[in-house]
């Protein structure tokens, strides 16, 4: 058995976004990047969380991409609840606070973006083994509990950013355990060629948005949500998500 959520989201949601392509650009953006992915195995082994947060900004930079960050900064342990629309989503959540990261087993082979995740402490979501879900819950609680913050994206899958899939309950229990606070976290593009969803792969994504003349991401962070011992997960990942309602998002059909 799989567990493997669904996005409605696909190719249509783009609306020809990507058009605005400079091929030359692209080809320049691409071999930087590479560059830049190579350094970061010296950098940050040295340095290890400013090393990668260096990274992670420098390698948004290289593509184009501005940055804006918006609201209160989350406490070291705290669980960061972001809605998930990009491999970018990664980048951008390093390049702001150091971060453990909750993502499917797959993340972990994929070229550059799994080396990073790996380096941030990755948390591994095994979907072929649902039954192991309880352990993972129990991995983020104790990382809570050590004061790291561990950033998740509760949908279980990527949406095109106009709509967003609902927030999966099960990470909130490790919030509960670990009497942590959770930061919800809205992650907008202004351009919808940043999505990844549909039948995209990685090589494509990355090409697609290497080509953009620019693009812009603002992470948005809202006031900490404080569960206590005997919050219900399911209204804490309700309440996480009706934060991320008012910055213009709406549930997908």
């Amino acid at each position: 058995m799989i567990w493997q959520p669904v996005s409605g989201c696909g190719r249509h949601c783009r609306d020809g976004a990507d058009l605005a392509a400079v091929w030359g650009l692209r080809t320049v953006r691409m071999l930087t990047l590479a560059g830049v992915l190579l350094g970061g195995l010296l950098l940050v082994p040295l340095l290890r969380g400013a090393g990668l947060r260096t990274l992670a900004r420098t390698m948004l930079a290289v593509l184009g991409i501005r940055l804006v960050r918006q609201g209160p900064a989350p406490r070291p342990g705290s669980l960061l609840a972001a809605n998930h629309v990009s491999w970018l989503d990664i980048l951008v959540l390093l390049a702001v606070a150091p971060v453990r990261l909750v993502a499917k087993g797959e993340v972990g082979g994929w070229p550059g973006i799994g080396m990073l995740a790996g380096w941030s402490g990755a948390i591994f979501i095994d979907r072929s083994r649902p039954k192991s879900l309880p352990v993972t819950v129990a991995e983020v609680a104790a990382a809570l509990r050590a004061g790291r913050t561990v950033a998740a994206f509760p949908e279980g899958t990527t949406h095109c950013g106009v709509s967003q899939g609902r927030f999966r309950s099960a990470l909130f229990q490790a919030a509960i355990d670990a009497r942590a606070p959770v930061v919800p976290a809205s992650i907008r593009y202004d351009s919808a060629a940043a999505a990844f969803v549909g039948d995209d792969t990685l090589w494509d994504s990355v090409r697609r948005v290497a080509a953009l003349r620019s693009l812009t991401v603002t992470l948005v962070t809202a006031p900490a949500l404080r569960p206590a011992a005997d919050a219900d997960r399911r209204g804490l990942a309700r309440a996480a998500q009706s934060s991320l309602a008012v910055n213009g998002y709406r549930l997908a059909a």
